[in-house]
């Protein structure tokens, strides 16, 4: 078939030549491309959407890891505040016994210190008495004096018994001080220098210096005798 130069208009005879023009083959193109593009938005959406993901993820990772360890964190050192407590009152309790005991023990120390000093004292006031006795008998007196007045004024009559040498020095004092009373002295050796029974009417008030010393360590809670464990009775 020859080719024609057509401008503007297909001949009549080759009208029935040409085939009607259809479109669907343009509109399936653009269709698929368009189902195309809408996938490409599509796979980029879901791109898009996993990168947030993953940034929320990465995000709410690290947000765990963080408070994580600061949870972590906060129970160490809840766990140490507890321990430090702990051990501090156990310091406190053990400190607290410690001191009791101690203080139990000083207590302890002081009365021992206490009891012995007070019985050095005793020791003391007993050699100083015994050597006052012994160079001044004179002193055994008043002790006379205030067991006859123990007897009352209704004893008229009353028995002195003194140790010999204490009656060979008080002999002539007590018959002058007691000239009224109807005093009857008398020798006695089974009693120590410094001491003395006084009898009336069957009543006898005992100032032998053992009964006396006795009662006057009594007052400050001691049981000590007269004398030394070192020296006989």
């Amino acid at each position: 078939m020859s080719m024609r130069n057509y401008s503007r208009f297909i001949p009549g005879d080759e009208i029935d030549a040409v085939q009607q023009w259809r479109f669907g083959a343009i509109e399936t193109a653009a269709q698929l491309l368009q189902a195309q593009v809408k996938v490409r938005e599509t796979e980029h959406d879901a791109a898009q959407q996993e990168v947030a993901r993953q940034e929320s993820f990465r995000a709410g990772y690290a947000d765990g890891v963080a408070q994580g360890h600061a949870q972590a964190q906060a129970e160490v050192q809840q766990q140490m505040a507890d321990f430090l407590a702990n051990q501090a009152a156990q310091s406190g309790q053990h400190f607290s016994e410690l001191f009791q005991s101690t203080q139990a023990q000083l207590d302890q120390a002081q009365q021992v210190m206490a009891q012995g000093v007070l019985e050095l004292s005793c020791e003391l006031a007993r050699q100083v008495l015994r050597q006052e006795l012994s160079v001044n008998p004179n002193v055994l007196l008043p002790v006379i004096r205030e067991a006859i007045d123990l007897l009352g004024a209704e004893h008229r009559s009353a028995v002195v018994r003194l140790h010999p040498t204490d009656l060979e020095v008080l002999e002539g004092v007590l018959a002058t001080e007691f000239s009224g009373l109807g005093l009857s002295l008398r020798a006695d050796s089974t009693l120590q220098p410094g001491g003395c029974l006084v009898e009336s009417a069957g009543m006898v008030v005992d100032a032998t210096l053992q009964k006396r010393w006795q009662r006057a360590v009594a007052t400050l809670g001691l049981t000590s005798t007269w004398e030394a464990t070192d020296e006989p009775a």
